[in-house]
């Protein structure tokens, strides 16, 4: 199985690059982050033409996460249960026997202000959430943008980045907390070296200067890391023509044993 995941920073910005990568990359199943419409506006047409169905969970103007794969998702949960949540930012379904979580964490805007401490609060929920439903000996992965880079490896200026949201110590340490649960970085089992990044800031040419980040995340239990193959991110997406601000990144998972 190959999965991916891809925060496109708005589905119609991106729908026609979306829709041309998974084409030539054809993965089983993709996760979806900043969709950016509400569900009605999904463009379901296009993305059932690709050969994909899709479980979404969307949101006006904001937010917005989804699911697509070649075969039907199931079992599709949206939010944390137990009633509704003003942010559309997690999604789950069972694909082909495992249960893939799409997330999209909240960028916290300033350490120290409102939006930091619901970052905070957002990933201990997470941690939760997956204690109280899931188990870490199923085949589960958890995929998205998670707007914390775990590592300085994963900073390429790391004096640059050292207390912002996406690099701070305390929402590394949150990371590490969730993981903890009984999670694997798919990356770092097949990477071991400084990067590789999967965002860059549209604003002073973070691209084209090489200053990126490893945000986006493929987070699997121990059963489904062990059929893990490789994993790596499709930096070339971040080129040409109205890109999104992330590359996506792809695992790849071999078959269960008959």
């Amino acid at each position: 199985m190959k999965l991916a995941t891809y925060n496109v920073n708005s589905i119609r910005a991106r729908l026609e690059r979306l829709v041309a990568w998974l084409g030539r990359e054809q993965p089983d199943v993709v996760c979806l982050q900043e969709l950016k419409v509400p569900d009605h506006e999904f463009p379901m047409m296009e993305v059932q033409a690709a050969g994909y169905q899709a479980a979404v969970y969307g949101q006006k103007t904001y937010n917005g996460v989804a699911i697509l794969a070649k075969q039907p998702p199931e079992d599709v949960r949206i939010g944390f249960g137990g009633g509704a949540d003003p942010d559309a930012r997690l999604i789950a379904a069972r694909v082909n026997g495992i249960r893939v979580i799409s997330a999209y964490v909240p960028n916290g805007q300033v350490v120290g202000s409102e939006k930091w401490a619901y970052k905070l609060d957002w990933y201990d929920r997470l941690r939760a959430h997956l204690e109280q439903t899931y188990s870490p000996d199923e085949p589960l992965v958890l995929c998205g943008d998670f707007n914390v880079a775990p590592e300085d490896r994963d900073v390429a200026r790391v004096e640059e980045w050292a207390n912002t949201v996406l690099a701070h110590e305390d929402g590394r340490a949150k990371l590490r907390a969730l993981t903890a649960w009984g999670l694997v970085d798919t990356i770092r089992l097949h990477h071991n070296d400084q990067g590789p990044y999967s965002w860059w800031d549209y604003r002073m040419l973070g691209f084209a200067k090489g200053n990126g980040l490893r945000i986006d995340h493929i987070l699997a239990t121990r059963p489904l890391a062990a059929r893990c193959t490789e994993a790596h991110v499709v930096r070339d997406e971040r080129k040409g023509k109205l890109p999104s601000d992330h590359a996506p990144v792809v695992a790849v998972f071999e078959e269960r044993p008959a």
